[in-house]
């Protein structure tokens, strides 16, 4: 393919809610499908693996020692992800010659293990984990199941002429974050959601015009239909859940801000397109946030890529 098109596809689908296996065996048969259309990068929603934590408005989340909450959190732990359960996707990547950007609730290891975090994991055409980016700060009732992540993960990635970068959900509103991004060079932005377009139908353009780059913001679904019957506490979840939960959204801008897809609703599968590389530099003619239209000598931002850890340890050499 020429050098300057680049193939992607949004994968807009539901999860298996709650279930790793069957919701990574999902992820599988959609890599499979992007594959048959010599998609270069195919992107997930926020939190796709293994689902979203809809119950905590459903089932007053933040009520105080509640068994049903503890016991849908110690279900969601069980079927949360660590990098290298990932082994398969890497693999399906590498043999497509496939980038990808997936959503996961991650299980940390290198945090003890025992508590989640919203992250963003980039894997490149050659099956390569080359980031992680877990999600700084939780919204709303996510913090009630989710830990706040680091900026360890505030990383690009180069794609054939493009630079990519990503973020989660309601990051994408922190303009630091996004400036942590643009000033690597990043002009292919990827925002991931967990559905609705009401997330996605300005901030997608928005964030397009300001950084003169593409901006693809990708959703998934989920409706009652979705919710499996072996879920905890299924019967409390219902009750108050509504029919659509997430409608999807997903959509691509254009560095000028035009939509090249519009948000698409309530329809499950691959959306492709084609990016052409010029229309970058054709936009950053006349606006650059982090080149000729910035003032480091007024404004600058300090960034900390450190993994965050609880815990230094300093073995003694005994050897």
């Amino acid at each position: 393919m020429i050098d300057n098109l680049l193939k992607v596809a949004m994968a807009q689908i539901a999860p298996i809610w709650l279930d790793k296996e069957a919701t990574l065996q999902k992820v599988e048969q959609t890599i499979l499908q992007a594959a048959k259309e010599q998609v270069e990068l195919l992107i997930f929603g926020e939190a796709l693996l293994p689902g979203y934590p809809f119950w905590l408005a459903l089932t007053d989340g933040a009520t105080w020692d509640s068994k049903v909450n503890k016991e849908l959190h110690a279900h969601y732990m069980r079927n949360a992800v660590q990098m290298e359960e990932l082994g398969s996707i890497c693999k399906l990547a590498k043999d497509n010659h496939m980038s990808l950007y997936l959503g996961v609730i991650e299980r940390a290891k290198d945090r003890g293990g025992h508590s989640l975090y919203c992250s963003l994991v980039y894997i490149d055409a050659q099956g390569e984990i080359k980031s992680v980016h877990r999600k700084l700060q939780p919204t709303y009732d996510e913090r009630l199941t989710w830990a706040p992540g680091d900026g360890n993960g505030l990383q690009v990635h180069p794609l054939k002429q493009f630079t990519v970068g990503g973020l989660n959900c309601w990051e994408n509103w922190m303009p630091l974050p996004r400036t942590a991004l643009y000033a690597q060079g990043e002009n292919l932005h990827i925002a991931v959601w967990p559905g609705n377009d009401h997330n996605t139908k300005d901030i997608t353009r928005f964030i397009a015009r300001e950084s003169r780059s593409y901006v693809i913001s990708v959703s998934s679904l989920m409706g009652r239909k979705d919710f499996p019957e072996r879920t905890p506490h299924l019967e409390k979840i219902l009750e108050k859940a509504p029919e659509i939960l997430a409608n999807g959204g997903s959509c691509i801008a254009a560095p000028n801000g035009d939509w090249i897809v519009e948000p698409v609703l309530r329809i499950e599968g691959l959306i492709i397109e084609t990016l052409d590389f010029n229309r970058v530099y054709e936009e950053r003619q006349n606006f650059d946030p982090s080149g000729h239209y910035s003032r480091p000598d007024v404004t600058k931002l300090i960034v900390n890529r450190e993994r965050q850890s609880a815990v230094v340890f300093r073995d003694r050499n005994t050897s």
